[in-house]
């Protein structure tokens, strides 16, 4: 047993338990890819320290370890594609596995069988060739070309050198590695563009684990007297792994950053940012002399429906309301959970009384048909309340309680009129309920 590779072991047993901690408070799906990832470095280590056994032993500790280290890394390549979701990225990887596995086996357990090896070399590049072919009008992407052209050219490497006399299997072995861990440099070079630390640390450090695999046998090769531990190699594997983990902790930054802006249910803008907006979208028309519209919207039987149908279906409701409100605005326009159940849309420039009037009476349409959860028929319903700048007030809170007044006095109204024939929603403004108001007084 080589018990020199115990402290690598250690060492990245103990990043995969910082990863893992990390990962668990991560949203990003891409987390539990990444530590299987690392928990295949884990192994490889593991088996690595008992290749050097003798016998059959040892042989199956060599292929289990170089086998473990090339699905990390084609795991971590397919973390990183865009449509990893899809069959035939699934299948792709799959065949990858298989290919490189049974090829890495060829020379593990029976390196004398030319032929094999040569058949198994050519399938390297055929295999993930067809498959792209295959699937070409369903997934396209430059990323595939990418992974589809490096293995072909792998496939040629290996044929040409595999056959050397002394540094054949060796030659063999680095260049299928060096394919995986530069594939996973180019992986994450396209899905991380931003240009944060984590993407340049793991960018940088999968580069490096890709050139150990050629620099490691240049100078085995050419200066065979040049003595250099084991350590110095592994270490872009340490440097992938900070990387990694700095990447989730900016995810989990950015995720923080959404959340104290957005309304975690519907995704949608909340108060704050909708206060944000609107004072933007006031200041846009007061400098352009032009108008915006403030629509509050208050669902109208949202409480029964939480207590006949539970709060699961609750939700649903609420998230079907905020798509239907985004699909009927203009993407200038903003739409904004503001309570429980809530909401307000900002028409922004430019738009008239007739604009708003229109929206809020297709929305109160839309709202009115019931909505389908299951076998379940919910009814929804809702009052809106509009209000204009600078028509009804000439500041933010002031609009806010124009179309406050409006949306409940036509609330209201509703419950008073006959149902049969409801009240325009154009027929309330926050100018007609200031005078209702005043002759109250």
């Amino acid at each position: 047993m080589d018990w020199g590779k115990l402290p690598d072991l250690a060492a990245v047993i103990l990043f995969a338990s910082a990863f893992a901690a990390v990962a668990r408070r991560s949203r990003a799906p891409v987390s539990k890819l990444w530590l299987t990832g690392w928990l295949m470095i884990a192994l490889h280590f593991a088996a690595s320290a008992f290749s050097t056994l003798p016998g059959q032993s040892g042989v199956v500790a060599s292929f289990a370890s170089i086998t473990a280290l090339a699905w990390a890394g084609m795991l971590f390549n397919w973390a990183s594609e865009p449509d990893r979701t899809k069959r035939s990225s699934f299948w792709m990887l799959i065949t990858l596995m298989g290919a490189n596995s049974y090829y890495f086996g060829l020379l593990a357990f029976d390196p004398d069988n030319a032929w094999a090896r040569t058949a198994a070399a050519a399938t390297l590049g055929i295999l993930p060739l067809t498959l792209a072919l295959i699937g070409v009008r369903r997934r396209n992407h430059p990323l595939r070309w990418a992974t589809v052209s490096s293995y072909c050219l792998l496939s040629v490497f290996l044929l040409a050198f595999q056959d050397r006399p002394g540094m054949g299997t060796l030659l063999a072995v680095n260049g299928v590695l060096f394919t995986i861990y530069i594939g996973c440099c180019v992986h994450f070079w396209f899905a991380y563009e931003r240009g944060t630390a984590g993407a340049f640390v793991t960018i940088a450090g999968f580069l490096s684990w890709a050139s150990v695999f050629v620099i490691a046998p240049g100078i085995k090769t050419f200066l065979p007297n040049v003595h250099i531990e084991n350590e110095v190699w592994n270490l872009p594997k340490y440097i992938v792994a900070v990387g990694m983990i700095l990447l989730l902790l900016e995810e989990q930054i950015e995720h923080n950053q959404y959340l104290a802006l957005h309304d975690e249910l519907t995704g949608l803008p909340n108060r704050r940012l909708f206060q944000d907006r609107l004072n933007s979208a006031l200041e846009r028309a007061r400098r352009t002399g032009s108008k915006a519209a403030l629509l509050l919207i208050d669902l109208d039987r949202f409480k029964q429906v939480n207590d006949t149908f539970g709060h699961h279906a609750g939700d649903r409701v609420l998230e079907h309301v905020g798509n239907v409100f985004v699909a009927r605005v203009r993407r200038s326009d903003t739409v904004a959970r503001t309570g429980g159940d809530e909401f307000a849309v900002i028409l922004d420039e430019p738009v008239s009384r007739a604009d708003a009037d229109r929206v809020a009476s297709s929305l109160v349409e839309l709202l009115d048909q019931p909505f389908s959860l299951g076998d379940r028929e919910i009814p929804i319903g809702a009052s809106i309340g509009i209000a204009l700048y600078p028509d009804d007030a000439n500041d933010a809170e002031g609009l806010c309680i124009a179309a406050d007044l409006q949306m409940y006095n036509y609330k209201h109204q509703r419950g008073t009129i006959n149902p049969a024939r409801p009240i325009p929603v154009a027929s309330f403004t926050a100018v007609d309920t200031r005078q209702r108001l005043q002759s109250a007084e």
